[in-house]
């Protein structure tokens, strides 16, 4: 059977993204981005939302909430639909973090999902004969594929914090009917499907999903059945976690990991546990922010960048100002610097936390910034590395009850579809998540990111994430929750929503379209999007900084919960397939917040 898209978009593409007003010093004046930027789409409701990458999972979890479900038994019932229709991101194979604030209990927490090395993994698993890092070995073997965390997050999530109204089967339900009856194959997944297929086509087991019995590729109308994840999915929901860490799907994924040249045995899977942290908490202007402890740095590291900036007057200086974006870039460096030289698995290694996210810390390091010049990265400190690509690897997504619970989640496979191997006979696409490891000190990761001994790799440990999904607080409510993926773009991403929500007194949607920037200390070159004007190109250049031009990167779906309790979904267009649907499917396109 066919599944046929029943939703005709009324999605407005608008021809600019509006800069704020202000200005810093003359020939720096803000000035209106070029029109190329796409506006988010925005939907208003008031007994819940969902925003996410993909229009199917939005609507499923919309569709839980309009009958009765909490946040977070939508957020599971969402993951396992991303799994079937979001292939090259949403999985049962990879890991990721999950912010769950429960309004009844007052309490915010952080659900570490995170995937795992094997326990033979050792320092040197990824060097070659001469001790060099060995890209072929993290990022394309299966010495790259991290013990999976999602299925065990998601059941977590739904033991500890659903509402009790549904199954878990109930909520793996319409993953299976998506995977059996088959989705519609857009532009978008067609364009992923394509760029993937020289790393599907090394698995013959991707190969007979992802790639037509020719070896061509699907076709946008195509339609794309996945039985064996349908009977997997049946089987998690049926069975519960359990199924997929013990058993026949356990016994195919260790086989097709071996078989790659991993190291997994079935003992990593049968002793993997997600675990429940305490979020890492900052205040910013009056807002309390809330986001992932390690072994994400998303958390420290934007609560770090909020403190740098909270001591300069952005609203003054004006949206997205030469002189704003300047100490923005600067404040980016600073921050990933400290990313490189301190964290990694808090179970294996001590980092300053402490220190990195006080306020007196910040202001030592903003009296380093020039407001007039770049400063080299080489003088924050010395390193090199190459540039990164960027990622459509990663999935983010924002909910928000009726009862004022929320949910931010990250998941991810790593690099697009992952190491690109289906586990035989699951339909489970695997990661290649152990490349987020420093091989070696000073060695840059595929997204260009340095790390150094307290990432590397070992036994049971869990590789640095840039996941930041985060829930800015104002009053002890959720007033903003959001993320996004990009590799390391990710926590630039997220700052960039936040202070164009707080300090330029942005509506959301117009918070999520903006232009963006992004600096991760090495390489010294700052990424801008195509969107912003030349003028503050040339501004930015005569700064002393580098400046790169990509088109666009980072889909940050965000939800803003606006008086009177109006809650609004901002779907970040640069996602084609996003969607932000309220619980009683009455989307709003145009911003109100």
């Amino acid at each position: 059977m066919r599944l046929h898209a029943r939703l005709t978009s009324a999605i407005v593409v608008i021809a600019a993204v509006l800069a704020g007003v202000g200005t810093a010093i003359p020939r720096d004046k803000a000035v209106t981005p070029k029109a190329d930027g796409l506006r988010a789409q925005s939907a208003v409701a008031r007994e819940g939302m969902v925003v996410t990458q993909e229009k199917h999972a939005s609507r499923i979890g919309a569709d839980i909430l309009a009958k009765g479900g909490n946040a977070v038994d939508a957020a599971v019932a969402v993951s396992f639909a991303l799994a079937v229709t979001l292939p090259k991101a949403g999985n049962l194979g990879g890991g990721g973090f999950m912010m769950v604030h429960r309004a009844d209990a007052g309490e915010t927490v952080a659900i570490d999902f995170r995937e795992t090395a094997p326990q033979a993994t050792s320092r040197d698993v990824f060097l070659d004969e001469a001790g060099n890092a060995d890209p072929e070995k993290s990022r394309y073997s299966g010495l790259a594929v991290g013990v999976p965390g999602t299925v065990a997050g998601l059941a977590l999530a739904h033991a500890d914090y659903g509402s009790g109204r549904f199954s878990f089967a109930e909520l793996v339900a319409p993953a299976v009917r998506l995977a059996r009856e088959g989705i519609t194959v857009d532009e978008e997944l067609q364009d992923s499907l394509q760029r993937a297929t020289p790393r599907l086509k090394r698995w013959p087991s991707s190969a007979r999903i992802f790639l037509k019995a020719d070896g061509t590729n699907w076709s946008a109308g195509d339609i794309l059945v996945q039985p064996e994840l349908g009977e997997t999915l049946e089987t998690i929901g049926r069975e519960g976690a359990r199924a997929f860490y013990v058993g026949p799907i356990a016994d195919a994924i260790v086989s097709a990991v071996r078989g790659a040249g991993g190291r997994m045995i079935r003992g990593d899977l049968e002793n993997y546990r997600p675990l429940v942290r305490k979020p890492v908490h900052g205040e910013y202007r009056g807002y309390a922010i809330a986001s992932m402890p390690p072994p994400s740095s998303g958390g420290i590291v934007l609560v770090a960048m909020l403190n740098l900036l909270e001591g300069f007057p952005l609203a003054k200086l004006g949206a997205r100002s030469p002189l704003a974006l300047h100490l923005m870039i600067e404040t980016m460096k600073i921050a990933y610097a400290d990313r490189a030289e301190f964290m990694g698995d808090p179970n294996s290694v001590d980092m300053p936390v402490e220190r990195l996210l006080s306020k007196s810390y910040a202001a030592e390091q903003r009296a380093t910034i020039d407001r007039k010049r770049a400063r080299p990265a080489a003088m924050i400190r010395p390193d090199s590395s190459a540039l990164g690509s960027s990622g459509g690897n990663t999935t983010h997504f924002s909910i928000v009850d009726r009862f004022g619970n929320a949910v931010a989640n990250t998941t991810s496979l790593n690099f697009s579809y992952g190491v690109g191997m289906v586990a035989a006979g699951t339909g489970i696409l695997l990661n290649n998540t152990l490349d987020d490891f420093a091989a070696k000190p000073g060695a840059p990761n595929a997204f260009g990111l340095i790390g150094g001994s307290a990432n590397a790799p070992g036994p049971g440990k869990r590789p640095l994430s840039s996941m930041t999904p985060a829930i800015v607080f104002k009053d002890g409510k959720p007033a903003l929750v959001t993320g996004a993926p990009g590799g390391s773009r990710i926590i630039t991403t997220v700052l960039q929503v936040i202070v164009n929500y707080v300090d330029f007194g942005g509506r959301i949607a117009g918070a999520v379209s903006a232009p963006r920037v992004h600096h991760q200390w090495r390489p010294d070159v700052v990424l801008v999007e195509s969107s912003l004007p030349e003028g503050t190109i040339r501004a930015l250049e005569r700064r002393g900084h580098t400046v790169r031009v990509r088109s666009r990167f980072g889909s940050a779906h965000s939800i803003a919960v606006t008086r009177p309790n109006n809650l609004v979904g901002a779907a970040d267009r640069r996602a084609r397939r996003s969607l932000a649907v309220g619980a009683q499917d009455d989307p709003v396109r145009v911003p109100t917040d």
